[in-house]
């Protein structure tokens, strides 16, 4: 008998084995409570075993499932975050050149023909009301990024906790059962209901974020092709002002416009023109071919301008008026053939570098108005990033099934088992008893 246990506590122990060691008990046992001794300890071999792959197999499957579900789920969720911060981040930075350009036209001059007053005025209002637009997407997309990352951090410890105490859990029922410990095993019995009442009680409350995920990506999808205003979605990326965007946009044609004119009105009034040497203030000993004046990109109402023949475009001004630089005299008149001094060229540099970075910009601030930048993101985020973080949220939620529903099966066969160890104490006292009647039959 003795043998037959350490068969049974043997870790090669199997179902197949049980059936071998009853049908071997009985044809040993001579008595009917020998008999039901060995039914006994096959029915607890069998348990055994049984339990022992619902611990070993099933949980620690379900750990791999959950441990890595947990962790591609939160480098999925950075990537993303990652990728709308930087989308915010581009915007705002395109937002600050913007108004670095504006507020850099108030200092251009050429010959010190400035823009009107008004115009600076204008340029002053404006630029505050850009940087307010851009620190407020940038402060509400970090502190939206920071509460998600808070969030993930927080369920990413919570899934590696929820693991580590199953499985601690499972381990040490495994060991009180083994050596007996019925008392310790009756509390990790009560703790262990609890904590399986808890983690499904987690696993549902993943399957929520998991149709909330797929509820955003679909929202996201709707809304870059059919976009409203003030929606949810502005948690994660929110749209710039469109008022702003829209009055940026004027004012910088507005003032690329009135840059152009300061500039051709130099060149017509004071480069292309000869001045006799007694009108000191206009007079460069301008000689030559004529300079080209500047093309400028609108109209009077703002709309687009082709430009004329003869007019040089923002694109190429600089390189086309630089062979019309002289080479001055201590005194500042040309010494050689030119109409620019290098003075008024830089000048003009300076006011062509203002104009074309504001005209280029153009397309940006129109993307703007219409949040154009947003439904790209949106777009990319519904391709790119949301099928892995469905899958993942979904992984998550059936690793803790498997989880929850292992530790549950070995819960069930740790009492099962004890009852089972009991009955074999009991056998053996009958065993004992029934050797002890046989012995005093024999004597007497």
């Amino acid at each position: 008998m003795a043998t037959l246990k350490q068969l049974m506590l043997s870790p090669s122990f199997s179902s197949f084995s049980s059936a071998f060691v009853l049908c071997r008990c009985l044809s040993l046992s001579h008595t009917r409570v020998r008999a039901h001794m060995c039914m006994h300890l096959c029915i607890h071999a069998s348990i055994y075993y049984e339990e022992t792959n619902a611990e070993f197999f099933g949980h620690r499957i379900g750990c791999v499932v959950l441990y890595t579900a947990q962790e591609r789920f939160h480098k999925s969720t950075t990537e993303t975050l990652e990728y709308v911060v930087n989308q915010a981040d581009t915007t705002v930075d395109k937002l600050r050149a913007v108004s670095d350009f504006i507020a850099s036209a108030k200092l251009v001059g050429v010959d010190e023909v400035f823009l009107p007053s008004n115009v600076q005025t204008d340029i002053d209002q404006i630029g505050t009301r850009i940087n307010s637009s851009a620190s407020v997407l940038a402060d509400k997309t970090v502190d939206n990024s920071e509460d998600i990352k808070d969030l993930l951090d927080s369920v990413r410890v919570a899934l590696i906790t929820t693991a580590a105490i199953m499985l601690l859990l499972t381990f040490l029922g495994f060991l009180f059962s083994i050596f007996g410990m019925q008392f310790l095993v009756y509390i990790l019995v009560i703790v262990g209901w609890i904590l399986v009442a808890g983690t499904f009680i987690l696993c549902g409350t993943f399957l929520l974020l998991h149709n909330v995920a797929g509820d955003t990506c679909v929202a996201m999808d709707h809304w870059v092709h059919n976009p409203t205003a003030h929606t949810a979605l502005d948690d994660i990326l929110p749209c710039v002002d469109q008022a702003t965007t829209q009055d940026t946009l004027i004012k910088s044609k507005e003032i690329t416009s009135q840059l152009v004119e300061v500039v051709n009105q130099v060149i017509t009034n004071v480069s292309n023109l000869n001045f006799s040497p007694n009108f000191k203030p206009m007079y460069i000993n301008q000689s030559g071919p004529l300079v080209p004046i500047l093309c400028n990109p609108f109209y009077a109402d703002l709309t687009i301008r082709p430009c004329s023949a003869g007019e040089v475009d923002l694109t190429n001004a600089t390189q086309v008026w630089s062979s019309y630089v002289c080479q001055v005299s201590p005194s500042g008149i040309c010494a050689t053939t030119g109409r620019l001094t290098p003075t008024f060229y830089s000048q003009m540099s300076a006011a062509i570098n203002v104009s074309y970075g504001l005209n280029n910009y153009a397309p940006f601030l129109i993307e703007l108005g219409d949040c154009t930048f947003a439904r790209e993101t949106f777009s990319d985020i519904y391709k790119d990033h949301c099928p892995s973080l469905r899958r993942y949220s979904r992984w998550i939620y059936i690793g803790l099934v498997m989880v929850s529903t292992a530790v549950m099966l070995s819960l069930i066969f740790w009492v099962i088992y004890g009852r089972e160890r009991r009955h074999r104490v009991y056998s053996k006292q009958l065993v004992s008893e029934s050797a002890q009647g046989s012995e005093r039959e024999k004597s007497s």
